[in-house]
């Protein structure tokens, strides 16, 4: 059931399934991942969609190389359900939030972000669907630049290196 695992398949890019109910504790789950990352040797771990926190060993682990999409313009609306906290406060504005990860969860240095205004017509499920676009135009820009080494983190700030005219889409232009 899971749509990833189909593209992947398609496009003949190996996959794993690690199923966090196979295993009696957090620590043996996050164990049993980090085994099946370190399997790829990926210079990048992405999660998108991965709704599980995951333990300060496997995050540190792949420190500066794992990155997530947020549903939200963090600091703003952390953790679950961002889409009916942001209507709930009337929000003007809501988006999506690309971070490197942290053992704090959604505090990571900010990598990008893409906002959209917040219409009055909107519910919780037609502003998660509006976001999702965001999201599936700003994930894969942040892999790029990360990927192409354009981005460089500077404490709790990350800053995108703009200095050759191929180096792709500039934050401004993702939206």
């Amino acid at each position: 059931g899971v749509g990833a695992l189909d593209i992947a398949r398609e496009h003949g890019v190996s996959a794993e399934v690690v199923d966090h109910r196979d295993y009696a504790t957090r620590e043996d789950f996050d164990s049993a991942l980090v085994a099946a990352i370190d399997r790829s040797a990926p210079d990048l771990v992405v999660l998108a969609g991965f709704m599980r926190v995951l333990g300060r060993e496997a995050v540190e682990r792949y420190a500066g190389r794992l990155v997530n999409i947020h549903p939200s313009l963090l600091p703003a609306y952390p953790g679950l359900h961002t889409h009916r906290r942001a209507l709930a406060d009337g929000a003007a504005m809501h988006g999506c939030t690309v971070h490197f990860v942290t053992p704090e969860v959604d505090v990571g240095p900010i990598i990008a972000q893409s906002a959209l205004p917040v219409r009055s017509d909107d519910d919780e499920a037609s502003l998660a669907a509006l976001v999702l676009e965001l999201e599936h135009r700003l994930l894969p820009a942040a892999v790029g630049w990360f990927c192409a080494g354009r981005l460089v983190v500077d404490g709790t700030r990350v800053r995108i290196l703009d200095d050759r005219a191929d180096a792709g889409p500039t934050p401004g232009t993702v939206s």
